[in-house]
């Protein structure tokens, strides 16, 4: 350790760990402990119903985003398709921010959304950096000496 590399190698990894705890827990509760169709109707069907967006798009949203924070979540965790991981982790702050400000055109993100997406962010620029991942792993099997990507 102490090089640059393993500097940004280490950073990587913790901003990818944290953030696959923080979405994975939050789906595992959502999925097992509320209920996907709990989830649904409660955080996405009754808050919404007197908007422009008709019901069955909240009951596919609020069923689909318990799944895709929970798989998302544990993808970063493995460090296994990350990319399409975080694609959909950032499709779900995308939704979210979009129905909060639908509610709330001053809701505070600072506390829930802000620091999720900065991570996000910050995890996507590292992603090159990010060698003690399965998929930098699974590069470097399938070709030596080639940099993790």
């Amino acid at each position: 350790m102490g090089s640059r590399q393993d500097a940004r190698a280490l950073a990587a990894l913790v901003v990818r760990v944290v953030l696959g705890w923080i979405f994975a827990a939050a789906g595992w509760w959502k999925v097992f402990s509320l209920g996907a169709t709990q989830h649904a109707r409660t955080l996405f069907v009754e808050p919404y119903a007197d908007t422009l967006l008709p019901a069955w798009s909240l009951w596919i949203a609020g069923t689909t985003v318990p799944f895709v924070e929970l798989g998302g979540g544990a993808l970063l965790l493995l460090g296994w398709r990350r990319l399409p991981a975080a694609a959909g982790l950032g499709g779900v702050l995308i939704l979210v921010t979009f129905g909060h400000l639908l509610l709330d055109p001053l809701f505070d993100f600072s506390a829930h959304v802000v620091p999720r997406t900065l991570l996000l962010v910050l995890l996507l620029a590292l992603h090159g950096d990010d060698r003690w991942s399965l998929d930098a792993w699974l590069a470097r099997r399938r070709s030596p000496g080639s940099p993790p990507g």
